[in-house]
Order: structure tokens, then sequence, then C-alpha cells
């Protein structure tokens, strides 16, 4: 028996003993992120999100074999000029707008498989109207990669795509990334009813690109030699170590996932859930026109806590709300009782969320990006660690630690607290960074708030709380616990 097979039948063994649930995989982690604020790509950027990286490597977990991990990953803003260099050497002529990459875990024995799951993603893409420059084999170092990684590990793959007519020469590119968002939902769609087993894809944008991998964290760079390249650039980097508190290490569950990283964990994750099912059977958006169905269910089977926040917070961003705005909808502020210290207008802004949309609590702290806003930020709790400075020469650099980056004090210009429920943000097409007080103002400034709660009618006044419930007691009580499945220990 290998130890791949020993572990799949391991891990079965304690999901049919109700031992454990995929659905309940909770992490705590090390995350942060190095942007420039003026939103021009830096190779000092990549270079310092790669020290901080391999500076949170003890926040993570190694195998006995010494080189697996609980996984660690990369997020970068998609480097232009590397991958036209890599289309041109090809041999294909660069076509208008900007190069779209896919970053894609295929499976690695199955070579039936992995040309299905090529046709599938070729099908899809041409159907939306994009030209396919080719396939490109992510370069890998198998080195650094332990024996239990090897026995997981995907065939890795990029495809690089240029993007139809009409989309290429849009301002802001926000409408060739929802394109580029529903392609991948369709994608996803077709691989699972053809049951083509271990496709995953990490990242399909032409904003940003994502290197990941169960390896220990100080390995990334050497494990995908892209990220030591001179020529690969970027305007901003999160990065994350990912610990498996109560979970199996997967190649697909290391982060960053595709908008977000996320140290702590979500423990209103069952609630939230179920509200999102709930909520998908009424949801539309005029961002996807006709293809609301194509992105239900909103939150991927089999993911992490931090991969169901991640789908969320993607598709509120696709359907147009801004990255900044998706944070304050899922993880606001504490509010409701802050009633004399909380600014009217601030309070009316999460007022407003709160009836828009169930928070997500945490613990947790996160580093989020759309491409264009980036956002760090805590839950209302504020139990894990954000550390954010700013440089004279207009870097931010945020992490679960202080000093992570090794900067000369001379080169910090401010450092910048964030409170529980708070954010800063960057606005890097604006070339902006706002602390924790003004990216609340400019959120609450953004609608007439206020005036839209004056519209709202509390039903309960008018309708009643309704008959109370009976309450079980004594043996009538047993059997209903008995059937929800408690045990001796609950009850004790």
């Amino acid at each position: 028996m290998t130890w791949l097979t020993k572990y799949n039948d391991d891990r079965q063994r304690l999901i049919d003993a109700h031992a454990y649930q995929p659905a309940s995989e909770k992490d705590a982690c090390g995350v942060g992120l190095v942007a420039a604020i003026d939103g021009q790509p830096r190779r000092e950027v990549v270079e310092l999100a790669i020290r901080s990286l391999k500076n949170v490597a003890h926040r993570g977990a190694v195998d006995p074999d010494g080189l697996s991990g609980d996984g660690a990953g990369l997020m970068v803003e998609a480097p232009q000029a590397f991958f036209a260099e890599q289309v041109r050497v090809i041999g294909q002529a660069l076509r208008p707008g900007p190069i779209a990459i896919g970053q894609i875990f295929l499976p690695r024995t199955d070579l039936g498989a992995q040309d299905r799951a090529r046709a599938i993603v070729e099908t899809e893409v041409l159907r939306a109207g994009f030209f396919i420059y080719g396939w490109r084999q992510t370069p890998i170092d198998l080195r650094v990669v332990g024996s239990k990684a090897d026995a997981t590990r995907p065939e890795i793959e990029q495809i690089m795509l240029a993007a139809p007519a009409d989309l290429a020469g849009s301002d802001d590119g926000e409408a060739l990334e929802r394109e580029l968002y529903l392609v991948r939902r369709r994608i996803e769609r077709a691989v699972i009813a053809e049951s083509v087993p271990g496709f995953y894809i990490c990242s399909l944008s032409a904003r940003s690109l994502i290197y990941k991998g169960m390896v220990r964290a100080e390995l990334l760079d050497q494990l995908y030699p892209d990220l030591l390249d001179p020529t690969f650039e970027a305007a901003y980097a999160i990065f994350h170590q990912r610990y498996s508190t109560n979970t199996f290490p997967e190649w697909r569950l290391a982060q960053p996932f595709r908008m977000l990283a996320h140290n702590g964990e979500i423990n209103t994750l069952k609630g939230n859930l179920n509200w999102m099912r709930s909520h998908e059977i009424r949801m539309t958006a005029q961002a996807f026109g006709d293809h609301d169905e194509d992105v239900k269910p909103v939150v991927q089977p089999g993911g992490s806590d931090s991969a169901s926040l991640d789908n969320v917070f993607e598709v509120l961003v696709r359907a147009g709300r801004p990255a900044p705005m998706a944070k304050a909808l899922l993880i606001p502020e504490a509010w409701a009782k802050d009633e004399g210290i909380m600014k009217p207008e601030h309070r009316a802004l999460y007022a407003y969320c709160n009836a828009v949309m169930e928070p997500w609590d945490g613990p947790a702290a996160i580093c989020a990006t759309d491409g264009r806003w980036i956002v760090c930020g805590k839950d209302r709790n504020g139990l894990r660690p954000l550390r954010a400075m700013e440089t004279h020469d207009g870097l931010l650099l945020v992490g679960s630690e202080a000093g992570l980056a090794g900067l000369a004090d001379s080169r910090i210009k401010r450092r910048l607290p964030i409170g529980p429920g708070r954010m800063i943000v960057a606005d890097l097409r604006n070339g902006i960074l706002l602390d924790e007080a003004e990216a609340v103002d400019a959120l609450a400034a953004d609608h007439p708030y206020t005036e839209w709660l004056e519209n709202m009618v509390d039903l309960e006044p008018l309708i009643g709380p309704g008959p109370e419930p009976r309450a079980a007691t004594g043996e009538a009580l047993t059997r209903r616990q008995i059937a929800a499945g408690f045990s001796r220990e609950d009850l004790d």
C-alpha cells in the first residue's frame, strides 16, 4: 500500500466515523503583502514579498520528510512584460490588450484526464471569444518537493490568452476580469460534470497570478523559478504560509486564493454557508447579465473556511462592488452597540451592510485585492495581528508580524494601526493610501446610506414576534439531541 493510498483511506475512515468534516477545515497562518502604492510594477515588490514569506515560515508545520509543508504561496500582479516574452518564445505575435494567464493544476498521473481537462478549458475560453496563445508548462524544481507533497503533486501548467476585441481595450479591465470569472466557473462546472479528478484553477486573470504549493515557505521561490527571474515584476504581492490546525494539507488549499489570503478561522461558517444557499435562490446581478446560473453555487464544495470566504468575496467584486466594500459587507466593524462613539455615517454604512449580508466572524485577518484596490483588515474580534507600514519611497508592507521584510528604520515613513473590524486601503490606480479612519470615511461617502436607512421599515412591531416554540425537556429533549448527532461528551 502506497503512502497516498493509506492517507486517503485514513481520511475517509475519519469522515465515515464523523471525526473529521472537510467542510469545517480551519487554519492558523502567516499572511501579509507588499504593494507599490503608485501601482507601478517593481522587482523589489516581489523580492520583499518572498523575503517576508520566508520570515513567516515558523507559522507553518513541516512534515518529517523535511520538505513537505502545510502550504505556502504568493499572489502577484500578472507580470505582463514577463509573459509577453513567453508568448514571443512560443512563436506567437502579441495581440492588443493585456495577456490573461491561467495557473492550472491538472491530474498528474492520469494522462487521459489531463487531455479531457485541457479540452474543456480550451472549449470554454474559445467559446467566450478568447484567443489562445498557447500552453506553458510552469517550471518547477522537484528537488525542493518532499515525498508526501510529491505523492499528491498535480501537473502544473499555464494557459496564456488574448482578450476578445470588445474587451481588450476596456479602460478599467473590470469587464475582462468579469468575463474571465464566468469562463472559469463554466470550466469548473464542466469538469465536475465530466468527473475529471484533481483539477483546480489557481487563478485565471489578466490582473493576478498565483504560485502556491505544499512546500515550506522558504522554498517557494526555488519551487517556482519564475519568481527568481529579474524581469518578473509586480505592483503587489500577497504572501501566505498555511498552518493546518485541524485539516489535511492539500495543494489546492494552499493560499492565497483568487482574491484573498486569510489568517484565522470563520467560526460562523455553517450559518454563513446556509445563508448563501438561501441568497442564491434570488441572487441576480446586472453585471452577469443572463449568466447568473454560471456562478452558482457561489461557495464551491470541498473548500476550507478561507476558500469559502474567498468565493463570496469574489462574487461580490465581480458583481460590481469594489474590494473595500466587499470587506465591509463580509467582515464589518462592531457597530450595533457603538452609538455615541462611532460616527453616524459609519453606523449607517454598517447598518446597510448588515441588511445586505450576514457577517463572517473570525477571528480573522485578511489581505485582499481586486487588482485595483489593496485591502488589509481584521474582523471585529481583532484577535489576529496585522502590522502595517508605509515607506518613504511609496511601498505598503503588511504582515502578521512586524519587521518581516527587514527594512531599515530610515525607510519607514509611518506605521499604520488596524483596529478590530477596520481596514487600510490602497488605491493603486490613483496612487492613494487610506488609513483605517479614511477608508471608512470614503466608503460611507460613496452613497447616502443614512437616507436609505430612513426608508427601512421594521416589521417586528407590525407583525409581532410570533408564537414562541415549545421547549423540549426530559426524554423528548434527549431523543432530539440523539437524533441531531449529540454525543455523550457534547451533553456532558
